[in-house]
């Protein structure tokens, strides 16, 4: 059984009407279906109840993601804002539904029918995901949405004075890769100004975040909030010791070579030290940046999706024609990039926010890969199996990075190399980082008491450990241990941060595999992107015939290639 759609052909974004869905109307309709589930006396009749379930799902969810896309592109908008804020409230209330429903499925005594037809992965999400609701948490999922938003919002309204203007978050990164190493530095203390005059009201989000998380751990049976986390993130193959152990690889193998692409970079540049100001300007020539305008981006992305493949030209025609995409920076606008699903219009949605740097061209790539992903996999009956758990999704979206390489002249002409060098070199430098934040998380949960001012205490420390050719240069700020106060991540996705790490180790795999055999990696990765969520993530690895990054050496191996590549490159030209 497969979804069916029926909204107009030449349908785009602007008409896809939003209304507000009515949580009693709502209840009443899923409890209905679910009354004819549970009641069913065969396979069959508890197939076309589960249409009618899927299909009120499917309505809530695309009012929440349009509601989503619409305040996240502006927030000052008091309409969405609104709605976004019933959301807040509301969801709790539906996570109940899906909760009775998961419930309902695990105990079917047509289980094993159910499981041929649909997949045995099925159940074992409906198994995690109820660990993770009971009622008498509902109110307290309330206040989390509600804090998640606060500090949303704090960000997205930012106003950061320099040099006589005014900045938002995205527009000061430009300026923040100045080719003027002052301008840089005063660039970069402007935005951490803003930082420390909210640090504050930051600290006071997450202490009561973390308060709460343990709570709501507590009330579940948990003894702490990370089994919690593990459970809200779908991994059902994998634990924290086995991420221990990743991290423990990166921490061996990956951050003395980043260490060493630090110092070539220095050298380089022709200073004395390395700042945290300078660890993004990467060339003394300046960085690369993308060549033309918004509109001409996107039109080179079409023909580069064209040549790629018939599947991602036919995904990037529908893009294009049903205005999925808001890619340019403006005041108001949420900070960061994202791709959604309005499953109701076939929709995969790329959020981002274009600001003249390199960044552009990764975040689009990046998204279109996710988008690509959920466009390949839209079919599946269950919203469970349009996307995979975050950190398969990620491989979907940092291999795209890899994969549309050979196109990459059409946006950095001849700064292609340059470009080659420094996203293949950033992604190196990235995984500590990465990784970092994860064990920030497991100290921060597993001690939910800790005071603020400890908890940046413990990130100083794990600054020292994964990335100790960092130099605030006096940054007070910085140096009492608050960089990790502007990743989004570990706010409103607690514990999503590891997939990039663990993803990126996969999509290396893809970069090799690419350059030796390009049909073949190719094949590989489109079936990875057909199976959707339909298999768990280390299933979905041996899909695509790729080393499982938690197997010993997994890490050592995959770099090496990557090094010889690295280290063939004269940079100095650049």
């Amino acid at each position: 059984m497969n979804r069916t759609t029926s909204y107009p052909p030449n349908t785009t974004f602007d008409d896809f009407l939003y209304s507000r869905p009515n949580m009693t109307e709502v209840s009443q309709e899923f409890e209905k279906h679910l009354s004819k589930f549970e009641n069913a006396k065969d396979a069959v009749k508890q197939q076309e109840a589960l249409a009618g379930i899927v299909a009120v799902r499917e309505e809530f969810g695309s009012m929440f993601n349009l509601c989503y896309v619409r305040h996240t592109s502006n927030t000052a908008d008091p309409f969405y804002e609104a709605e976004n804020q019933y959301f807040d409230e509301q969801s709790p209330s539906f996570e109940a539904l899906n909760n009775r429903f998961f419930y309902a499925l695990l105990s079917s005594p047509f289980r094993n029918v159910l499981a041929e037809k649909y997949g045995n992965h099925l159940f074992t999400l409906a198994e995690v995901s109820i660990k993770t609701f009971q009622p008498s948490i509902l109110e307290d999922l309330k206040l989390e949405n509600a804090l998640s938003t606060e500090y949303t919002k704090i960000k997205a309204r930012a106003k950061v004075d320099f040099e006589g203007k005014s900045y938002n978050l995205s527009s000061l990164l430009p300026i923040e890769l100045s080719d003027d190493r002052t301008t840089r530095k005063n660039a970069t203390t402007a935005k951490w100004g803003f930082y420390a005059a909210n640090a504050e009201a930051i600290e006071n989000i997450f202490d009561q975040m973390v308060k709460l998380r343990h709570g709501i751990a507590q009330k579940l049976g948990f003894r702490n909030f990370t089994e919690v986390g593990y459970a809200r993130m779908h991994r059902s193959d994998y634990t924290p010791v086995m991420v221990a152990n990743f991290r423990r690889q990166v921490r061996e193998h990956i951050v003395p070579i980043a260490s060493r692409l630090y110092e070539r970079q220095r050298k380089r540049l022709g200073i004395n030290a390395m700042k945290h100001y300078d660890e993004d300007y990467k060339f003394a020539s300046g960085n690369p940046k993308p060549i033309g305008s918004p509109e001409q981006i996107v039109a080179n992305a079409a023909k580069m999706y064209h040549e790629l493949s018939p599947d991602t030209d036919a995904f990037f025609t529908r893009m294009q024609s049903a205005k999925l995409m808001d890619l340019v920076n403006r005041d108001g606008k949420a900070t960061g990039g994202y791709c959604t699903y309005i499953s109701k219009y076939d929709a995969p949605y790329i959020f981002s926010n274009f600001n003249g740097t390199s960044g552009d061209i990764d975040v689009l790539t990046h998204e279109a890969g996710h988008a690509f992903q959920v466009w390949s996999s839209r079919d599946f009956l269950f919203e469970e199996y349009h996307w995979p758990t975050a950190d398969a999704a990620e491989i979907h979206s940092m291999s795209m990075e890899f994969f549309t390489w050979p196109w990459m002249q059409l946006f950095f002409g001849p700064q292609t190399d340059k470009y080659h060098f420094m996203h293949l070199a950033g992604a190196i430098q990235f995984l500590p980082y990465g990784v970092a934040v994860d064990e920030f998380q497991h100290i921060v949960y597993e001690k939910p008491d800790m005071t603020p001012a400890e908890r940046n205490t413990v990130w100083r420390e794990l600054e020292k450990i994964y990335l100790p050719h960092r130099d605030y240069d006096g940054i007070e700020h910085l140096d009492r241990g608050r960089f990790w106060h502007k990743q989004s991540h570990i706010f409103n996705s607690p514990f999503y941060y590891i997939d990039y790490a663990l993803a990126q180790i996969c999509a290396f795999q893809f970069w090799v595999k690419d350059r030796s055999d390009h049909d073949s990696a190719w094949a590989d990765y489109l079936r990875l992107c057909r199976a959707g969520g339909s298999l768990s993530f280390l299933n979905l690895v041996k899909l695509a015939n790729l080393k499982s990054p938690f197997d010993d050496g997994c890490v050592k191996s995959v770099v090496g290639e990557i090094q010889d590549y690295l280290n063939s490159v004269d940079d100095s030209k650049f």
